[in-house]
């Protein structure tokens, strides 16, 4: 897929250094991609024992605030860009006028609020799910009885479930946002789900656009849990999913990596979230795709050509929780017997360094890969099992925050 070429300056190439806003998993591959590529790595990130900061070349560990720390950051690294949407827009406006950040602070912005996002959706036609704003009770009020039962969800800062709550009423709803304690939020119709999918998608500077085979998604309490390759569905359905993706990332004249979650409601493709970066869906690129994720996102924020983002092998990804961490003892953690996964053929196993567990976190994750998709499916969720996860499947009609 591609789209309107125009000239662009000269690629940054190695040993530059790149800078990162973030140091959790997702920034942590991508050092290892632009360590691979002969880069050097600046992480910010106000965690001294972030995963990204221990293996970068240079960890500034300081508030994404921290106008000294952007200046450094600046000084050091001939671009930058983020690993999660919560960096604050106005950082990464700051440092724009130093170097160049991709994605900029504009696509930002809308992906790190809710009410920006659904806007954006609504006005440049790309199927969502109906909703409202919801800045007061008297909003939740005069809402139409259409958007219940509902989801009703802070603007900023939810993740993983969290800032969420679902509503049958709007009784039920007033009480949520009281538990929210009045902060803004959307509210959004439930949706009776077929199932959901997401697509990754790297948009590069001369604006051509990759795509990665859109993996189908299962969540647990709200947080990834399954991802499979090929996804189910026609293959009318998973290009339609390719085809919005791609006008997000135009309409939004988007340099980087993109992830795309959308829900299959009877057949039908309805937008939900955007994340202006690599996305957890996405990490079965590392071991099944010509190129991952990490490495697109490298060659876009440099001016590099994106690399061929087809996948050579069917694959499912198993998140691994530090939930692992308890299985015996809710107070007292232990190393989970990861025998059980590398006695499995085709298994790659992924922990990102973080310095403990705790319930509902993201330590690890790991894939199966092979050429027959129901085989490797059997053999991840088999994988799965005998670590100590249970049972992912939840009935698809429950919808998911």
């Amino acid at each position: 897929m591609s789209q309107k070429t125009s000239k662009n300056p000269a690629p940054i190439l190695p040993p530059a250094t790149l800078g990162m806003l973030g140091g959790g998993q997702l920034g942590r591959f991508f050092v290892v991609a632009a360590h691979e590529m002969g880069y050097k790595v600046a992480v910010l990130d106000p965690d001294l024992n972030s995963p990204a900061g221990a293996i970068a070349d240079q960890h500034i560990v300081a508030e994404y605030s921290d106008q000294n720390a952007l200046d450094v950051l600046s000084q050091t690294c001939a671009a930058v860009t983020t690993e999660f949407e919560n960096v604050p827009a106005d950082t990464l406006a700051y440092l724009s006028k130093f170097v160049p950040v991709r994605p900029d602070a504009s696509c930002v912005s809308i992906a790190q609020n809710r009410i920006k996002e659904k806007t954006f959706l609504r006005d440049h036609h790309i199927p969502h799910a109906p909703f409202a704003e919801v800045h007061s009770e008297a909003d939740i009020n005069a809402a139409p009885d259409t958007l219940f039962p509902g989801i009703l969800k802070v603007v900023r800062f939810g993740y993983d479930g969290k800032g969420q709550a679902r509503v049958k009423n709007a009784a039920e709803a007033r009480a949520a946002f009281q538990s929210f304690k009045g902060e803004t939020c959307v509210l959004e119709k439930m949706l009776a789900l077929d199932y959901e999918v997401s697509v990754v998608l790297a948009r590069g500077q001369d604006g051509r656009i990759a795509c990665f085979p859109p993996a189908e998604n299962l969540h647990t309490n709200g947080i990834l849990d399954v991802s499979a390759v090929p996804a189910t569905g026609s293959e009318a359905l998973i290009q339609q999913a390719e085809i919005l993706a791609a006008q997000i990332a135009e309409k939004m004249h988007y340099v980087g990596v993109l992830g795309v979650e959308f829900f299959v409601v009877g057949g039908e493709l309805y937008a939900n979230e955007m994340a202006p970066r690599p996305h957890n869906s996405g990490h079965y690129t590392i071991d099944a795709c010509v190129t991952n994720q990490f490495e697109q996102q490298v060659r876009a924020l440099c001016g590099l050509p994106l690399g061929d983002a087809r996948a050579h092998s069917a694959a499912v990804m198993v998140n691994l929780l530090g939930d692992l961490w308890y299985l015996d003892d809710k107070h007292h953690s232990k190393e989970p017997n990861w025998n059980e996964l590398f006695t499995v053929p085709n298994l790659k196993q992924h922990l990102y360094g973080k310095h403990h567990a705790r319930a509902g976190r993201k330590m690890g994750h790991f894939t199966v890969i092979g050429s027959n998709p129901a085989e490797v499916r059997a053999a991840a969720l088999t994988a799965r099992a005998a670590i100590g996860i249970a049972d992912e499947e939840a009935p698809a009609s429950k919808g998911r925050e």
